[in-house]
């Protein structure tokens, strides 16, 4: 008989967070499981910070000392795997000590590593100790191979069905409240504005969730702030269409919104690429690809006046997302088991 697999997780445990997901998940499978929290790696103080993030390669101030942590939560837990959440603050010789221990090293791969705002010296060097690396974008399946990486996989992202479900507003002034025409989720990257800001010009009712919109003049009147879960279920269910956006500098061909979205329940304007194509399917099937800010001006249009389309749409996303293995418990087992189901 297979011995159950113990993990421990590098990860951050706030709710939206992939570490406080895959926690989640490994308790509902009955896995032991622990978190440590990698804020702390980036404790100490403001100058200690900032030197060590300027001019050492963004690197995380504690990073030597949370590296010890790993190693002695390692020697008291016992794990058999190590699940690292994105650039894990873990330095290479740590996940080499975990290596000799015979704990398998795994990395969920979040970000881009070549993303200008991400990119660590420290971390190229690491990430080639793990001992599995899965990438929720194609585009750097071959660049982690090329640097060194000895198992590489595709493993997109997932959602979680106790925070990613229908919840739309339910009182008047709720629905006051959360009442727009396109809603959207995410931070006010510059090639985000690009194609928000032609939305509202064009005079529908925008409500921006997430950092820095109301830095900027074109998107300062939509900006919401950040949000919670609980609120990105009321803002969701409270719009009439709900735009996902891919983060360009990250290489996304899909997002964590890709399926989050559908699960909580909305008729979803899709930017067009070839990975989201792969989870939704033909256009219209699911959702409206849209392929440029013009083109998303004239979808929002014709789906308002068609209410009926957009039920149906939002109908056929969540069965898709909902009946097709996407849960971060469906993720987890695939970087235990070393599955490949994409």
């Amino acid at each position: 008989m297979t011995k159950r697999p113990s993990v421990l997780i590098v990860g951050n445990p706030g709710e939206v967070h992939v570490g406080r997901h895959l926690l989640r998940a490994a308790r509902d499978a009955g896995i032991e499981a622990t978190l440590c929290d990698m804020s702390a790696a980036y404790a100490g103080s403001a100058v200690r910070r900032a030197y060590n993030w300027r001019v050492r390669g963004h690197r995380p101030a504690s990073i030597a000392k949370f590296s010890r942590q790993v190693v002695t939560a390692c020697h008291e837990r016992q794990p058999s795997v190590v699940v690292a959440t994105g650039l894990a603050p873990i330095d290479s010789a740590t996940l080499q000590a975990l290596g000799d221990m015979g704990i398998r090293r795994v990395n969920f791969l979040t970000d881009d590593p070549w993303n200008k705002a991400h990119y660590a010296p420290w971390f190229m060097e690491a990430v080639i100790e793990y001992d599995a690396v899965f990438t929720p974008r194609r585009a750097n399946v071959t660049d982690l191979r090329a640097l060194g990486c000895r198992d590489v996989a595709y493993l997109p992202f997932a959602y979680a069905p106790d925070i990613h479900f229908s919840d739309p507003p339910a009182t008047t002034s709720e629905r006051l409240h959360f009442d727009s025409d396109v809603v959207f989720v995410g931070g006010a990257d510059r090639d985000r504005i690009k194609w928000v800001a032609p939305l509202i010009a064009a005079g529908f009712r925008v409500a921006l969730y997430g950092g820095y919109w109301e830095r900027h003049s074109e998107t300062r009147t939509a900006a919401r702030g950040m949000a919670d879960a609980a609120t990105v279920r009321k803002a969701i269910g409270g719009a009439a269409t709900t735009l996902c956006l891919v983060r360009r500098a990250n290489r996304d061909g899909h997002s964590m919104r890709s399926f989050e979205v559908p699960a909580i329940g909305a008729c979803m304007l899709v930017e067009d690429t070839g990975e989201h194509r792969e989870i939704f399917g033909v256009p219209r099937q699911a959702v409206d690809y849209v392929n440029s800010p013009d083109d998303a001006v004239d979808r929002v249009a014709r789906l308002l006046s068609d209410r009926s389309e957009r039920n149906r749409l939002t109908r056929s996303a969540h069965s898709l997302i909902a009946s097709g293995h996407h849960t971060w418990s469906d993720r987890l087992k695939s970087m235990l088991e070393d599955g490949r189901p994409w």
